[in-house]
């Protein structure tokens, strides 16, 4: 499936909240963004660098400002998209159509665009110590090529995986997340990768 239907069939597929991302979208499509479609939902960019993406779930719809910290966010709506980890990300929810204010809306979106064309981002931190939790120091010494995928990421890009698998508290979700990140490592594909 091409982008351009892929992003199409996002906005038309029977959901809760149809109407509400298909608004955020009029919205999104005033403003000088680019519209794409990356990790299974509709996100705006100017110059290739992400800004803000549309999404929906169960309960909730809303927008995701990449860089949402450089908001001065007068009417105190954006969120952590994830508390004590997401340095960058806000959040905008919304839980029904009219609550959505067209004006600040736009207004939240257009000051995004201008953050990113001023060069306001987050940038990875720097990181050279890595701690190899025991489950993938196993895996790594079992798969030379494995091992070798795995040192040519970035110091961060290890930490991310390291610490993905070591902040797990159960035994069995350690193992489904190294399960989750082995084929990752073999293909070169960060953790993160996909909100970068």
């Amino acid at each position: 499936m091409e982008k351009s239907e892929k992003l199409e069939a996002y906005y038309e597929q029977e959901h809760p909240f149809r109407d509400g991302i298909a608004h955020l979208r009029q919205l999104a499509l005033k403003t000088e963004a680019e519209e794409t479609f990356k990790w299974s939902f509709p996100v705006y960019t100017i110059e290739g660098k992400n800004v803000f993406g549309i999404c929906k779930f169960k309960s909730h719809f809303g927008v995701w400002f990449f860089n949402g910290v450089f908001l001065k966010d007068p009417k105190k709506v954006l969120e952590n998209a994830q508390e004590g980890k997401t340095k960058g990300m806000r959040h905008w929810k919304f839980t029904a159509l009219d609550e959505v204010d067209d004006m600040a809306v736009l207004a939240y979106m257009t000051e995004s665009l201008e953050n990113q064309k001023k060069g306001l981002e987050i940038q990875p931190e720097k990181t050279n110590k890595v701690e190899i939790p025991d489950l993938l120091h196993a895996e790594l010494k079992k798969h030379p090529t494995l091992q070798k995928a795995f040192e040519n990421f970035t110091p961060y890009k290890q930490k991310e995986f390291c610490e993905y698998i070591a902040e797990a508290k159960q035994e069995k979700t350690k193992l489904r997340r190294l399960e989750k990140i082995l084929p990752m490592i073999k293909d070169g594909v960060g953790l993160n990768d996909g909100y970068r």
